[in-house]
């Protein structure tokens, strides 16, 4: 009878479990588009929810109301500036490509003669730019050709780019909830981790929460103040596009040490042009100016606000940027972050372990002062 019973237990088990699996994968797919949004809205709502607090609990404004106006903000902030940046970017590729056309039709396609006298390409440059002046309309065809032979890849561009605004359509859209709805969301996902770790759990949380403050604090700000010393710069050395380039900037400069990689490389173009004064200038506020930022700002808040070593914020930040792309930015070092806490919890027990007195130590100390009090009361 016991057995039976047993073998019935086990069975109800296992279809349990098997049909919960079988739940969770197929919650996973439904969502699975929707997971990046929602660590984006999450990492925006975490940041700048005690904005949020302001409306709701000094302003008195109701949740839905102060919710909609940090939505609102944010989609502002946001959007503004991409609109402003592919605006920008379209233009200058229009007229790019208008100007190379142009100048293939009247057969007169150059570049500096510092590149021409490079050692290893410089004579295969020159060749080629023998032949495209020589045969305007040949080249012409050639390009007409490639461009349809490559029209594949210009649809995923599209498609990536459709994917990325419906993306950001679909975070901005979850933000609202997180802000509405975020202290009683915090409230039960602690109280399910609770329920499965114990009370350890909220000391992860909480290192979750400081990790992530500053590593969005620390990266934004690193950026943010990175690429408006680059505009600076790139304005006043007369570079083309400096509000194209101060938004790619921006963008690179959320890459730890990613800045000399633009503003190095408007360098090296304006000495190629011929002005050597201004790609000298922007070299030198680079290296002084702007990557000193990067090198005092994003350590000190990142590692003077959660006490963890840069090196492993930067691990974290660029091998979390390979694993989940650039969600991944932030992912990275709350993941190190909880197992840093976890290994420091580890240690810190262990060593607890072998300060405590074993049993028979304790025993020994217990034993010793009822030996003393009996001698003494023999003596009296």
């Amino acid at each position: 009878m016991i057995e039976n019973w047993t073998k019935e237990f086990i069975i109800q088990r296992l279809l349990a479990i098997t049909l919960l699996a079988v739940l969770f994968i197929l919650c996973f797919r439904v969502v699975q588009f929707f997971i990046v949004p929602a660590l984006w809205a999450a990492i925006l709502a975490y940041v700048t929810f005690p904005i949020y607090n302001f409306f709701h609990e000094k302003v008195k404004l109701s949740p839905d109301f102060s919710a909609a106006i940090m939505t609102v903000s944010i989609s502002l902030i946001i959007g503004v500036p991409l609109l402003v940046g592919i605006y920008v970017l379209q233009q200058e590729a229009l007229s790019l490509i208008s100007n190379l056309i142009y100048r293939i039709k009247v057969g007169y396609v150059d570049v500096p003669e510092s590149i021409k006298e490079l050692p290893v390409i410089g004579q295969q440059v020159r060749d080629l730019l023998w032949r495209i002046n020589k045969n305007p309309e040949g080249t012409l065809e050639a390009f007409r050709l490639w461009i349809q032979s490559h029209l594949y890849y210009g649809k995923v561009a599209l498609d990536v780019l459709f994917s990325s605004l419906a993306k950001l359509g679909m975070a901005l859209m979850t933000l609202f909830f997180f802000y509405r709805d975020g202290t009683s969301l915090v409230r039960q996902i602690r109280q399910a981790l609770r329920n499965i770790i114990g009370n350890r759990i909220d000391g992860y949380i909480d290192s979750v929460g400081t990790t992530t403050r500053a590593v969005v604090y620390g990266i934004g700000l690193t950026a943010l103040a990175q690429a408006v010393l680059a505009g600076f710069g790139y304005y006043f050395s007369g570079a083309p596009s400096p509000i194209l380039l101060t938004i790619a900037t921006f963008i690179i400069a959320l890459i730890p040490f990613g800045t000399p990689f633009v503003w190095g490389g408007v360098s090296i173009w304006l000495l190629s042009q011929g002005h050597t004064v201004e790609g000298i200038g922007l070299a030198l506020w680079g290296v002084l100016v702007i990557s000193w930022v990067d090198n005092l700002i994003r350590p000190i808040v990142i590692s003077g606000a959660t006490k963890i070593p840069f090196i492993i914020i930067f691990i974290g930040v660029l091998g979390g940027l390979t694993a989940f792309g650039f969600v991944g930015l932030f992912i990275g070092p709350v993941v190190l972050a909880i197992g840093l806490a976890v290994w420091r919890e580890w240690i810190s027990q262990h060593q607890s372990d072998k300060l405590a007195p074993q049993d028979g130590e304790r025993v020994a100390e217990q034993t010793v002062p009822l030996v003393n009090e009996t001698a003494s009361t023999k003596n009296s």
